[in-house]
């Protein structure tokens, strides 16, 4: 353009050669409006397993907790927000270079350097505590949809919820399924925009989110394990990697040693995506716990259980605008969060024991591994017709966490320290230190998860 633009400008009088820096001014400007969208494309396309891993963090069961640390506790304990996401963002980012790095998924590692049983146990708490989760996840999700919907059925909505999930994951191909779940990930934006529609105290927000306050009750800080539990939870420990792996074989990486490695533009990428997931996440946690603390909390509605609750609540003090997001958004992120719960519980299980597994596959070349999924979501549903509460489900599958989640942490750490599994590839000194902080901190978290049965 600027060539034709330049011989238009020798060949013509000068009377017209403002008309040509007028084309030039106008090519710069259009060139320089295409540079942020081109950039933002290549951003969005970079964007994929570390992106849904995140949103999928924030479940409905995520919800609740959040909802309730922001009712009960009011801002008081927003700095958990900011403190969780260096923590999980480095876990999440070990977990995907693990993938990565050795081709395989975090159970096929484990299988191969560490004792079976131990891979064996874990792997069978992680599907109960999945499928817990994933049951009370459809109720919720059902339940939702009625605040929107009054005339549908609950049977009909949790039915039709876990249909859909399976749906999805067994006969939809791994390609267009994985740019749904990245789409089923903007839910979170709910959340951010119902909280800006209120009228909150912005200066106080701020000052309780770099400010750490507690008040060292047994309530509380069953809480706060429960938020550390929900926001560093071992379904993500096992999704992230299997994830990565079904990345390189969509791009035609089929055999392990093709996938064996990372270049440095590869681990930047990835970086990226796991960055991107971990602030999302944490940023939707943060504008719940506000949300519900700016409204429920100095209105003294301090006790909420459930995330539709939540959502209900809100409607009378925050309006009809927060309220329809805040519900949508509990439906969004849960059509994301119950196939990734199944599909975790999958791979861990599928890897464990060595069977043919994948969404790349079709269902009658990974039965096994469709098998679980399709058996977890059958027996999440059943819970929701059995008389189960939801609230003491979601409590034990935090038990089962809490019991878990160090113990991985500590394989994890194990495998990605060690120079024979990873090579150049190892954690550095700063990955180290605050992967076995948290580490630490989810061994405390869990003792004192479980010591709250007993105390």
């Amino acid at each position: 353009m600027a060539k034709k633009i330049f011989e238009k400008i020798v060949e013509t009088p000068a009377d017209v050669l403002s008309k040509g820096i007028e084309e030039v001014a106008k090519a710069e400007k259009k060139l320089s409006q295409e540079k942020p969208i081109k950039v933002a494309r290549r951003y969005w396309h970079i964007l994929g397993p570390g992106l849904t891993t995140g949103a999928a963090d924030d479940d409905p069961s995520g919800i609740a907790t959040y909802s309730q640390t922001g009712a009960r506790y009011g801002f008081q304990l927003l700095w958990l927000a900011p403190l969780t996401f260096p923590l999980m963002a480095v876990v999440q980012e070990i977990c995907a270079r693990i993938g990565m790095v050795t081709g395989r998924g975090l159970a096929a590692n484990i299988r191969q350097h560490y004792p079976r049983w131990v891979l064996y146990l874990c792997a069978g708490l992680l599907f109960f505590s999945n499928t817990f989760n994933l049951g009370a996840d459809l109720g919720v999700m059902a339940k939702a949809t009625q605040l929107l919907f009054p005339g549908l059925t609950f049977a009909l909505l949790v039915i039709g919820f876990a249909l859909l999930s399976l749906a999805l994951q067994i006969f939809v191909s791994y390609e267009r399924y994985s740019k749904y779940l990245k789409y089923l990930a903007l839910a979170l934006l709910c959340y951010v925009f119902s909280t800006l529609s209120i009228k909150l105290n912005w200066l106080e927000i701020f000052k309780h989110s770099l400010i750490p306050s507690l008040n060292f009750s047994k309530e509380q800080i069953f809480l706060i394990c429960g938020i550390l539990g929900t926001t560093i939870s071992p379904y993500l420990f096992f999704w992230q990697p299997s994830q990565e792996v079904e990345e390189e074989i969509k791009d035609g990486k089929t055999r392990i040693e093709m996938r064996q490695g990372a270049s440095v533009k590869e681990l930047k990428n990835m970086r990226t995506d796991v960055w991107s997931g971990m602030i999302f996440s944490n940023a939707a946690m943060f504008f719940i716990i506000v949300a519900c603390a700016g409204t429920l909390f100095v209105n003294g509605l301090t006790n909420i259980n459930t995330a539709q609750e939540a959502a209900l609540a809100l409607r009378p003090f925050a309006g009809n605008f927060a309220y329809l997001l805040f519900t949508l958004g509990i439906i969004g992120v849960g059509l994301l969060g119950v196939p990734i719960l199944a599909g975790s519980a999958s791979y861990a299980l599928s890897e464990s024991f060595g069977w043919r597994h994948g969404l790349y596959r079709k269902l009658k070349q990974a039965s096994a591994f469709y098998s679980v999924i399709i058996v977890s979501v059958l027996a999440g549903l059943l819970m929701n017709f059995i008389g189960l509460d939801p609230i003491k489900t979601l409590i034990y599958a935090a038990v089962i966490n809490g019991i878990v989640a160090p113990v991985i942490l500590v394989l994890i750490m194990g495998i990605s320290s060690d120079k024979k599994i990873m090579g150049e590839r190892v954690n550095g000194p700063l990955t180290k230190g605050i992967g076995w902080l948290t580490t630490l901190l989810m061994i405390v978290v869990g003792a004192a998860t479980i010591a709250g049965f007993f105390v």
